[in-house]
């Protein structure tokens, strides 16, 4: 009995979550919101965690956990104000991202499903 592809096989593996977070930080990098959350000067360890993570979560690699333990995604943002305002630029730059990859309409439905639940979820404050 043949197994069906992983959400990451099908997409198109690494390549492809790759290309949606360079487009996605492309879009943060001038976001004066989201930028200041990143304390890096260079955005390329964050992009590599991103990556990591995203990759990890659609059945890749389970690189993000070998090197990072338990994403704990809530408790990794506290220190940051994550109000509506900072989650509608997140999206919208995400958005961007999602829409340059082209995916399937069923993949590209289940990853912005995913995406949208979880940028809901990290809201920790409602003040300006």
């Amino acid at each position: 009995m043949t197994q069906e592809p992983s959400f990451f096989e099908a997409v198109g593996g690494h390549d492809t979550f790759v290309r949606l977070v360079d487009v996605f930080y492309d879009g943060v990098a001038g976001d004066p919101v989201l930028r200041p959350m990143y304390p890096e000067e260079d955005l390329g360890p964050a992009k590599e965690r991103l990556t990591m993570f995203l990759e990890q979560y659609w059945g890749g690699p389970g690189t993000y956990s070998a090197q990072r333990g338990h994403p704990r995604l809530r408790m990794r943002h506290v220190p940051f104000k994550v109000n509506p305002d900072a989650r509608d630029r997140w999206l919208a730059h995400m958005r961007t991202a999602v829409d340059s990859l082209g995916l399937a309409p069923i993949h590209e439905s289940q990853l912005w499903d995913y995406l949208e639940r979880a940028a809901f979820s990290m809201i920790n404050t409602f003040e300006d």
